[in-house]
């Protein structure tokens, strides 16, 4: 509960910080405030409890989950020093909208009454739509911000509409309301069963689960990157959370009736994420794709629903966004400094060579691509490993094995930048500058990356 209110008002005092004559100051603030709201949510640990009229809800295991969401976004921002150096910029502005976003991620990952989830769901929505097309000079940019502005607009609604059957079956929009429908007849249920399927889309959509993943790759790669990098890790860890809460309370009675349609979306998600993820030549889409498959084998937790789901999806969460923004980190300093008709080139042939110019940044680029690819000894095994097992104790083994044989594929797509890195050819001809502020943030996510592949048990056994 103390994050949701003081990153409230710090989003708001930033932008007063625009003011300042020393824009310097505003990035290490901003990372700041983050800090302080992550000492500040564990003043509720071993204190659960409903709070705001029992519309959120707080417990030691959603604190967690919480303060994953704020460390990536602190280890994204850490990777901006230097980005916005000149005249034309609005930092405050940025960081502004990304603290007030993360106030939205936070509400998703612990609504009690579905009206929050709306709220939430907005925060963080209409902020990255104001982030994607923040660089007004790119066409690209502009482009993805209307698509994904309509695509996200349609994808409410559908979700409203589904927020309203529900409240039309139960009378109530708390999650534990449908208690009562668990014996109605077909007739009583109708409302709840249209409730489930617009709700289910609706959140596929923010999640970019096939088939509701056609924004995904405009939008990646129009977006810059640093927006790109907090977009990827804090939407699918908010929005995952929020289909858990959902389908382990409101909808559970259910559980044979929506369990297909999420086994659906699995195979599609994995087929198509993978698949098309082959083709691309650019860093940023092929990362767009992953993301489709990742977000296929992240609902392996919602049909293994049981006793471990939670913990797995934590685990497979914090996994992820610590590879993404480290993937995206090497991407941004790479890029920038290999421009191309005045834009950053972003294609995956910007990284041959890499190892020659920065062995750091190559090295960590392939402990990211190891970890996405669910290699062991990074935390990207343990992560599949864990809502793998959770759908084996479901009896979805066919499942698996189609999804072992993806993660096969993976491999190919995955090691593209990390051969290109580590090859004779080269498109660096100066140095590649690196801000110390980078570099350690770099260094700590890879570390850690490597820590939780070693022992997986530190963040697991506190989920």
């Amino acid at each position: 509960m103390y994050p949701i209110i003081f990153l409230s008002i710090t989003g708001l005092l930033t932008l007063f910080l625009g003011f300042l004559k020393n824009r310097a100051l505003i990035l290490p603030l901003s990372i700041l405030f983050l800090i302080v709201g992550l000492g500040l949510n564990f003043l509720d640990w071993n204190a659960p409890g409903l709070y705001f009229s029992e519309m959120l809800e707080i417990s030691n295991h959603l604190i967690i989950v919480q303060s994953i969401l704020i460390i990536s976004a602190a280890l994204i921002l850490g990777l901006g020093f230097g980005l916005f150096s000149d005249l034309d910029s609005h930092p405050a502005e940025y960081f502004a909208i990304i603290q007030l976003t993360l106030v939205g991620a936070l509400i998703m990952v612990s609504f009690q009454n579905l009206l929050m989830l709306f709220v939430g769901l907005e925060i963080l929505s209409l902020g990255l739509y104001v982030l994607t097309g923040s660089d007004k000079r790119n066409l690209r940019g502009n482009e993805a911000a209307i698509k994904y502005f309509l695509m996200g607009s349609f994808a409410t609604g559908i979700l409203l509409f589904g927020i309203a059957m529900y409240y039309g079956a139960s009378g109530s929009f708390n999650i534990h309301s449908t208690i009562n429908l668990a014996g109605a007849k077909f007739e009583g249920k109708i409302f709840f069963y249209i409730s489930i399927l617009f709700v289910l889309i609706g959140l596929l959509f923010k999640v970019s689960a096939a088939p509701f993943h056609f924004w995904t790759a405009d939008v990646y790669q129009g977006a810059p990157t640093l927006f790109t990098a907090y977009m990827a890790t804090i939407v699918k860890t908010a929005g995952f959370f929020a289909i858990y809460r959902l389908f382990s309370t409101a909808f559970s009675f259910e559980y044979d009736l929506w369990v297909n349609i999420i086994v659906g979306a699995i195979i599609l998600s994995l087929l198509i994420g993978n698949v098309t993820a082959v083709f691309q030549n650019s860093f940023k889409r092929m990362l767009a794709f992953s993301s489709v498959s990742q977000a296929g084998f992240m609902l392996f937790s919602i049909i293994g629903l049981g006793a471990n789901s939670a913990s797995s999806l934590g685990f497979y969460s914090a996994s992820y966004a610590l590879a993404t923004v480290t993937a995206f980190g090497v991407l941004l300093i790479v890029s920038g400094s290999h421009l191309e008709n005045g834009r950053p080139n972003e294609n995956i042939e910007v990284f041959n060579g890499l190892f020659k110019k920065s062995p750091l940044l190559a090295v960590v680029l392939m402990v990211s691509m190891l970890s996405l690819s669910g290699i062991p000894l990074t935390s990207g095994f343990w992560g599949k490993f864990f809502v793998f097992n959770d759908a084996a104790s479901k009896g979805f083994l066919w499942l698996l094995v189609f999804a072992v044989i993806m993660s096969a594929v993976s491999i190919y797509y995955y090691f593209k930048p990390v051969r290109a890195s580590f090859s004779n050819k080269s498109v660096h001809e100066g140095e590649i500058e690196l801000s110390a502020a980078t570099k350690y943030t770099l260094i700590l996510s890879t570390v850690l990356t490597i820590l939780l592949g070693i022992a997986p048990q530190l963040l697991k056994g506190i989920l």
